[in-house]
């Protein structure tokens, strides 16, 4: 088998007890909202209110056809009949690994006690059932997506102060818990920002912008380079004048070789017509 699960992959993550309940509490205030809910996908259009909390006679049903009767009645069954809609074959190899199918979630039913409870909604598709005592995250937030359509028996919903505490009171099950206060207390942030005694302390807005100059290259600009370096200039006059000598004395050899040049060019048609006289006179034989 070529490239297998290796035993040692990090399959666990440790997060801190505290930041976990932090965001179980932030994914149960998401399920309250109606437009984060909808949002999030979920068929609510026929429900009459949120949070939907029943009476505890919920824990008591038994049969499948009760539990679809009692989600048809509290308008809940379009999201169950969207999920079962949803079922589809995965894409890929995952197919042929116990994951063939797929399919989006449904509602969540939250509990205190089951007296058959799970056997009543476990073949309706798309539903879960969870206790208040041990809500998981993500059934709550199922990909990472707050808004969750849950529903809530009474006994269920009346712990979940026990459970989390309130903002003055701290949690009577979870040791040293307290809900975390909000920085605002008003979140319309353009009403505070236009309001009278937030603009009365404002400094006027400023009429002409300020332009900053633009940044010169000091490698490039000479002019730039003498006014970091003002010694610079006698640096690079110091340096012309040994150019302007080194040419000088070039031009001076260069001249000397070319008067040299110009002398032998004037010899050779001397020397030329000198040889053919001595062939022509036979002093010369080749």
């Amino acid at each position: 088998m070529f490239c297998p699960t290796k035993i040692w992959r990090r399959w666990h993550r440790k997060v801190n007890v505290n930041q976990r309940r932090f965001a179980i509490a932030s994914a149960l205030a998401a399920t309250a909202l109606p437009a984060l809910v909808m949002a999030r996908g979920h068929r609510i259009d026929e429900v009459a209110e949120f949070p939907l909390v029943v009476d505890d006679s919920l824990t008591n049903l038994k049969k499948t056809k009760e539990g679809v009767a009692f989600l048809q009645r509290f308008g809940a069954y379009p999201d169950v009949e969207k999920s079962r809609d949803s079922r589809k074959v995965r894409c890929g190899a995952g197919k042929a690994r116990n994951r063939r199918f797929t399919q989006r979630r449904g509602p969540l039913i939250i509990y205190e006690q089951s007296n058959g409870l799970d056997r009543a909604f476990r073949n309706i598709p798309g539903v879960q059932t969870a206790t208040v005592d041990n809500l998981n995250l993500l059934d709550l937030a199922p990909g990472g997506h707050l808004g969750r359509f849950v529903i809530w028996t009474k006994s269920a919903f009346e712990k979940l102060d026990k459970l989390f505490g309130t903002y003055e009171k701290p949690s009577e099950l979870k040791k040293g818990f307290l809900l975390p206060g909000r920085m605002m207390t008003n979140a319309d942030l353009a009403r505070i920002i236009n309001s009278d005694e937030v603009q009365s302390a404002l400094r006027p807005a400023v009429s002409t912008p300020l332009i900053l100059p633009k940044k010169r290259n000091a490698v490039v600009k000479k002019a730039v380079r003498v006014a970091l370096n003002p010694y610079y200039a006698t640096v690079q006059k110091r340096e012309a004048e040994k150019r302007n000598l080194g040419d000088a004395a070039k031009a001076k050899v260069l001249a000397a070789k070319r008067a040299e040049q110009k002398a032998r060019n004037l010899l050779r048609p001397r020397r030329k017509a000198f040889y053919r006289a001595a062939v022509k006179e036979g002093d010369v034989t080749f």
